[in-house]
């Protein structure tokens, strides 16, 4: 088991020299390209930028304003009678907008439904299932500067409407 460990903490030391010796053998000016790239990685970040900022304020806005618990109070009721823990909802609306979210509001669910219980496990398989499609609409569209996404959010909603039904079936089918 410990040789399993020292392979994986040598593996980002042997990929990086063996991408110094490979671009040195092909004659390619390493450390320009490293620089070159570097600074290209900065302008795509400054162009990224206002795209998550605006996709980090939705979030915010979305649970201060109340419409997060305003929703989990309607849909409650009838997660409840479908035997669906009503923590798992949470999850579910938080994760289209935001991974580190769902992340944290699962680590709460952990803590307070313990790791084996429905909750956690369809909350687990949720977040496996469903992207994080604002945060990745933001950045991967931003960077490329498509504006024209009146068929993208709409699908890209119902494929993670869809993700979460069918984790929510195959864990209630599973336990």
């Amino acid at each position: 088991m410990k040789t399993i460990g020292y392979i994986s903490q040598l593996m980002i030391p042997a990929f990086i020299i063996f991408a110094v010796l490979f671009g040195t053998f092909k004659k390619v000016r390493v450390y320009d390209s490293f620089v070159s790239g570097a600074k290209d990685g900065l302008l795509v970040i400054v162009k990224i930028f206002p795209y998550l900022l605006a996709v980090f304020i939705a979030v915010k806005a979305f649970t201060a304003s109340g419409a997060f618990d305003i929703i989990k109070s309607v849909l409650s009721g009838s997660l409840n009678t479908l035997g669906i823990p009503a923590e798992v909802l949470s999850v579910a609306i938080i994760k289209p907008l935001s991974g580190s979210a769902s992340t944290a509001i699962f680590t709460d669910i952990v803590k307070s439904a313990g790791p084996d219980s429905l909750a956690s496990r369809i909350s687990a398989v949720i977040i496996g299932s469903a992207e994080t499609t604002f945060y990745v609409l933001a950045v991967y569209l931003g960077a490329v500067g498509i504006r024209k996404t009146k068929y993208l959010v709409p699908v890209c909603v119902i494929a993670d409407i869809a993700g979460i039904i069918i984790a929510i079936i195959i864990v209630k089918l599973m336990s």
